[in-house]
Formats: C-alpha cells, structure tokens, sequence
C-alpha cells in the first residue's frame, strides 16, 4: 500500500517534468523562429536593396546606350540633310547652266535662221545667172544643155575606158614579174631550208658473217634450211663465194628487211632448221608489224600531225621499208611534208594542214588494195575512206593531176613533190638509160602528123604533146593522146606511169603600128 502513493507522486513528478520541459522547449523553439525570421527578412532587405541598385544601373545602362543610337540617328539625318542641300545645289546650278544654254541654243537657232534665209537667197540669185549662163551657151554652141552633157559624158567615157586599159595592163605586167619573183624567192627559201640525205635504196641486202662456217649450216642438209628460208620469207638467199657475207634479194623491202632479222635471230641462236626457221620468220614478221606502226606514230609526231587514223598510221610506217626510183619513200615523204610546212607558212596558209597533206601524198604506193590504180587516186580513196579533211584528199589526189585541184594546198603539195623528186642526188638511175628514155618517148610521140613539139617532163612521168590547130582538130589530138598512150604502155620500159597530155591552142597575134 506504501508503493502505490509513491508511485503516483512519482508519475505526477514525471508528468509535470515533462510538461514543463515541452514548455521551456516551445519557447526556445519561438525565439528561434523569430531570430530566423528576423534573419531572413534582413537578408531579404539587402537582396532588395542589391536588386535595386542593379536595376538602377541596368537602367543607367539602358538609357546611356538609348542616347547614343538617337545621336547616331540624329547625325545620320544631318548628314542626309546636307546631301540633299548639296544635291539641291547642283540641281540649281544645272537648271541654271541648261536655261543658260537653251538661250544660248535659241540664239544660234534665230542666227542660223536667217543666215539660211540668206543662203537661200544666193542661191535662188546663182540659178537665175545659171540659168541665163546656159541659155547664152545654148545659144552661142547651137545644141541644148542635154546634148552638151552627152557628148561631154562620151568623151570622159572614152577618155577613162583608155587609162584604165593602160593602168590595167600596167598593173598586170607588174603583178606578173612581181609574182615570178616572190614565187622564186619563196621556192628557194623552201629548198635552202630543207636538208635531207641523197637516195641510198636498192634491191639487194647484205648480211655479213662473222665466218664462212655459219654458210653451210644456213644451207643445210641438202640445201632444205635454204629452201625453207627462202619459202618462208618469199626471198632468193645467194650463198656464194663472197667472204663473210651472204647476199638476200628481192624487190620487197620489208620482206628482205624481215629475212635479215630472221638470218640474224637464227645465227645467234645456233639452232637452224626448216621447223625453227618458220618460227623465226613469223616472229620477226611480227615484230616488223609492230616496229612499222611505231615508225609511223614516231613520224606523225616528229611532223606535229595528230589524230591520224591508225591504218594510216601503218602506212605511213610502212613507207620505211619501200622506195621510188632509189628514193626512201617515208624520207621522200616526210621532206615533201616539211617543204609543204615551210612554202604554206611563207603564202599565209594552213601549215599544219599542208604538212598532213605532204606527208600522205603518196600513201597510194604503199596499199595493196587496188595496185592497178593510180597512187594519187588510191591515196585519195584511202584519205575519204579514213576521214581526213577534203582539202588534204583532193591535194593527195591532184598531186599528178588526175583529178582537179580545188583546194588552195594542192598546188603547194604538187610543187612540194616535185623540188623533193626532181632536186639532186634525190633519185638514182642510170643517166645514160634515163636520158635515152625520155627521147624514145618524145620521138615516139613526134612521129604522129600535126605535132610540132613534145616535152617529156616530171623525171619521165608526165608527156606533153604539142599540136598544130590547124592541122589536128579536137578529136584527133584526143585520138593521139590514146595511141600514144597504148604505144608507149606497150613498146616501152619505165617505172610507173606517164602521163600523156595533148595541147591544142589556137592564137590570134595582131600589131599596133
């Protein structure tokens, strides 16, 4: 029983301890909060009054930059206000100086107003004594102004006509030596220029040997190695006393050309016998197919020529290996085309284009499409065939003549070939043989009745035959042309062809006395 009061005066201890240690704590707790809130609102005031200072300055900032766009305004305007007071000025003064000069204009216009009245005075004054000039010479002369005109109008006619003859004839015999002379000067200049080696070509190679050992084993066994290379190469191999050298003939120089680089191949290698002799042969002949085609690229470039077509490339090429009248045709060619370059340079023409014309000219000689054909018109053929420009087909064609020149280069092309074929030391042939040629062939035309003379001319290939017009008409010097033309194709040797071309000229001389 003792416990229990102690118990509740200890619970109403621990009740009040702890009411009064709630109170003592929500006062601390109250204080707390109004220093915090004290605190905060004065942090508040200095963040206002910092935010407050901040404007201030952003306005101060605003203001001044405000300020300072409107005085740039304001001084842009005052600047465009005195252009347009300076415009205004010279439109003042232009308005003054244009009202100055339209009454300076107003003035002329009255002066000459009245100087043409005056003008007009003078002359209606001058035909009136004009008039009474031509009535008094009417009168005095017996025929009317008209007739008086005609008949001077005749005379002056007549007068003019006669000088202009003198002047034209004048002119003419001026133009003619004048001509004459810069056409030799220009020739001679072209050949002064042009320097190539003399005709070297025949129809027979020489292979040397180093012993005559190497002579047998190129026979072989009864004769079938030499049987085989001759078969293979279409040449006649001479084997005979000759030291150290063995003879391969034929008129084909690439097939001799092809026969001495196969002996060459088959000498070196050892191995010689008719198998290994057509494996050779097929090679080389390869290889000089190729070497052909670099030939002629090689030369288009050193001639400055491009875009050639390729099979006209080959035939360029293969002009190293064919020859005319002992000269090399590629040289004879490429001299023809530098001489074209230089002459057509010389006349203000197309130097490039005559330079491609000169060195296709004689493609013709080289093709094995119609050798029955002349050469010009197979090499014309060939040039249209390939594409090249008209000018240079019809100056490869017209270069003997067989068709009409029409473009400017031909004639150069012609006269080209003709200093490179006709120059010395640029052809071989026997003189005594050539000279006795060409008169069998003058005399042979001679003989026919009507011809007065005969020229063999172009080294041989051209026959002109002069004949009386009064003997021979038209259709007879046609008729010679042919007979003379079948006469020579049958009783004579040449190389080539000739040409036969039979003039008949009528001439009408009178004399002044």
């Amino acid at each position: 029983m003792t416990t229990l009061p102690a118990l509740m005066t200890f619970a109403t201890a621990f009740v009040i301890g702890g009411l009064l240690s709630f109170f003592i704590m929500n006062a601390l707790t109250k204080r707390k909060r109004r220093r915090i809130v004290r605190d905060a609102e004065a942090e508040a005031e200095l963040i206002k009054k910092e935010k407050m200072l901040h404007a201030k300055e952003r306005f101060q900032e605003l203001k001044l930059e405000h300020e300072r766009v409107i005085n740039e305004r304001n001084n842009k305007v005052a600047q465009a206000e005195n252009r347009i007071q300076q415009k205004e000025a010279t439109l003042n003064q232009r308005m003054e100086e244009v009202s100055r000069r339209k009454t300076d204009l107003e003035l002329q216009r009255e002066n000459l107003t009245q100087q043409m009245e005056a003008v007009k005075m003078r002359m209606e004054e001058m035909d009136k004594t004009r008039r009474q000039h031509i009535e008094k010479l009417e009168t005095i002369a017996s025929m009317s102004a008209t007739e008086a005109k005609n008949l001077l109008m005749e005379n002056m006619k007549t007068e003019a006509k006669t000088q202009a003859l003198s002047y034209i004839n004048e002119m003419v015999d001026e133009a003619k030596m004048t001509a004459g002379k810069e056409a030799k000067r220009i020739v001679l200049q072209t050949i002064q220029r042009v320097a190539t080696e003399v005709a070297g070509e025949n129809a027979v190679t020489v292979f040397h040997i180093d012993s005559d050992e190497v002579k047998g084993r190129i026979i072989g066994r009864e004769g079938r190695n030499i049987r085989a290379l001759e078969a293979a190469t279409g040449m006649e191999i001479v084997v005979d006393d000759t030291p150290e050298a063995i003879l391969i003939s034929g008129f084909d120089p690439v097939r001799r050309e092809i026969a001495r680089l196969a002996l060459h191949q088959l000498v070196i290698d050892g191995r010689i016998h008719p198998a290994r002799i057509e494996e050779v042969v097929a090679k080389v002949a390869k290889q000089v197919d190729e070497e052909v085609i670099e030939i002629g690229k090689r030369t288009a470039i050193d001639m400055g020529i491009h875009g050639l077509h390729p099979e006209l490339i080959k035939l360029v090429g293969s002009m190293r290996y064919r020859s005319s009248y002992g000269q090399n045709l590629l040289q004879h060619s490429r001299e023809v085309a530098n001489l074209c370059g230089i002459m057509a340079s010389e006349l203000g023409l197309n130097a490039k284009l005559a330079r491609r014309a000169g060195l296709l000219h004689d493609i013709g000689k080289v093709s094995t499409e119609d050798p029955e054909q002349p050469h010009a018109l197979l090499g014309m053929s060939l040039a249209e065939k390939y594409k090249e420009k008209p000018e240079i087909c019809n100056a490869i064609g017209a270069h003997h003549e067989e068709v009409e020149m029409t473009s400017i280069i031909a004639p150069v092309v012609q006269v080209c070939d003709a200093i490179s074929g006709a120059r010395p030391g640029a052809r071989r042939e026997v003189v005594d043989s050539y000279i006795k040629r060409l008169k069998n062939m003058e005399d042979l035309a001679l003989s026919y009745p009507g011809v007065v003379k005969t020229y063999a001319i172009q080294a041989g290939r051209e026959l002109r035959v002069i004949v009386g017009s009064e003997k021979v008409s038209d259709q007879e010097a046609e008729k010679i042309s042919v007979e003379v033309a079948k006469r020579i194709q049958h009783e004579m040797t040449y190389p080539g062809q000739v040409k036969i071309t039979v003039i008949r000229e009528t001439r009408a001389v009178s004399y002044a006395k």
